[in-house]
């Protein structure tokens, strides 16, 4: 990925970013092609990452953060993940699915998920928001993907694909306006890496999807 200036308008960068998403989703499985247990793979693995991270990962955006506008926003976005309680919307949609994360599911995403924690705790204001806009945005489109993969399990527990196949729609938006209030309060130098965080988020989304060896209950994922 090349450095994006950040002279550059947000709306290149909102574009730029929804390639980025429009890219992954393509290289989806197919999951007309997926075994029960690589199904259960994704799911349990995408549960392991969002679950326990989500709203650190949008906390930390907020502590970054130094625009007035971008505030109430961010906070905004953290009321509605606490209040709804999205992390036990997870916790259902996995369990339902026959997917509650294992040991070997959590190390899986171990190493790359611990670099996204040690990124956004740089608390980068206008790469953390950039980050979690990329993240947004592509949650929004990964719903129906990944109901499909729970209803492919049997489950019929959708309350978090319905929920966040709609309200993130608003979260991305409000995101980038959070992003250009950033831009223009605190730009970084010419030569800052603005992706530097969705590349990081995208590997991680990579190794959810990754294929891995069943059985045993090893530490160590393997690669």
């Amino acid at each position: 990925m090349s450095t994006t200036s950040l002279a550059n308008p947000v709306s290149v960068i909102e574009e730029k970013t929804t390639a980025i998403i429009d890219d992954i989703m393509n290289s989806l499985p197919d999951p007309k092609k997926l075994t029960s247990e690589e199904r259960r793979g994704i799911i349990a693995r995408y549960s392991a990452v969002l679950e326990g991270n989500f709203i650190y990962w949008m906390t930390a955006t907020a502590i970054a953060a130094k625009a007035e506008k971008s505030r109430p926003i961010l906070l905004d976005n953290l009321y509605e993940e606490v209040h709804d309680a999205h992390p036990h919307m997870l916790r259902k949609f996995a369990m339902a699915a026959h997917a509650f994360p294992t040991d070997k599911d959590n190390m899986a995403v171990h190493e790359d998920l611990t670099k996204v924690r040690l990124f956004l705790g740089k608390l980068s204001p206008v790469k953390s928001v950039l980050t979690m806009a990329f993240f947004e945005g592509f949650i929004q489109k990964y719903m129906a993907y990944l109901a499909r993969l729970a209803a492919d399990q049997g489950s019929k527990e959708m309350v978090y694909t319905d929920v966040h196949g709609v309200c993130d729609i608003e979260h991305t938006a409000g995101l980038y306006r959070v992003l250009a209030a950033e831009i223009e309060l605190t730009p970084a130098g010419p030569d800052s890496d603005l992706f530097e965080g969705v590349n990081l988020l995208r590997k991680l989304i990579d190794e959810i999807h990754r294929p891995h060896a069943h059985g045993g209950n090893g530490h160590t994922a393997q690669r």
